[in-house]
């Protein structure tokens, strides 16, 4: 028996993984729908070249999986996964993108990705993780996982423990909401103050806990339990 037949025996053709691709570039979904069908256990119901027909897709197929891309035209891709995430809560939702940006990691996990691959994965470490996602597992390319964890240890050898005492109720507040992937413009919306005063109070709660980008602050938040780390369905 052969690997395939053995993938199909065991997941049954009758159950196939339903997916959308999402890519701006025709070539690049044209070439992982391929590779997915050659798998018997994967079908590819349709395809999507932004954000605005990744949804429109989702909620026509309700597919198992959709398999997206970062940066493309029309809405924000996180933006886009939050609302599939939201409308489609059995749709398991993973990027494949060239950004390393380990800031475009942490949106991706809040956003409600149950996973996170870089577009020069091997064809078939991609198969294996899209299955183990669509298991109820999650997937993070392993140089990804690799700065994430260094990042972490050397905040830890410099020993800064940040502290909830060091914040003001409403440096929380601001911290919780940036964390939530809100921009400092909608944050003074929420608040009802000025763009200003929402800055000002950004700038100090990152200097009281000694914290320079976005993927450190959303890190913080979730260690500090500011915010929750989306658990897979």
């Amino acid at each position: 028996m052969s690997f395939n037949q053995g993938v199909a025996t065991k997941t049954g053709l009758g159950s196939r993984i339903r997916c959308v691709v999402v890519d701006d570039h025709a070539l690049l979904r044209q070439g992982v729908r391929r590779l997915l069908e050659d798998e018997p256990d994967f079908e590819v119901v349709d395809e999507a070249s932004n954000g605005t027909e990744a949804l429109k897709m989702a909620l026509q197929h309700r597919p198992d999986l959709v398999l997206m891309d970062i940066g493309m035209p029309g809405p924000s891709s996180f933006e886009t996964a939050r609302s599939i995430v939201k409308g489609c809560p059995q749709t398991k939702l993973v990027f494949l993108t060239m950004h390393e940006d380990e800031e475009y990691v942490v949106q991706a996990l809040q956003a409600g990705a149950a996973g996170y691959l870089l577009k020069d994965t091997p064809a078939w470490k991609l198969i294996s993780s899209l299955r183990e996602v669509h298991q109820g597992g999650r997937c993070l390319s392993p140089e990804l996982l690799g700065k994430l964890v260094d990042d972490f240890r050397s905040r830890e050898d410099s020993h800064v423990r940040p502290r909830n005492s060091t914040l003001t109720p409403r440096e929380r507040e601001i911290m919780k909401l940036l964390a939530e992937g809100n921009t400092v413009r909608s944050i003074a919306g929420i608040l009802g103050v000025s763009i200003k005063t929402v800055e000002a109070h950004k700038f100090n709660l990152m200097r009281k806990l000694d914290i320079h980008n976005k993927a450190q602050l959303v890190t913080c938040a979730i260690q500090k339990k500011i915010v929750k780390m989306p658990m897979p369905a």
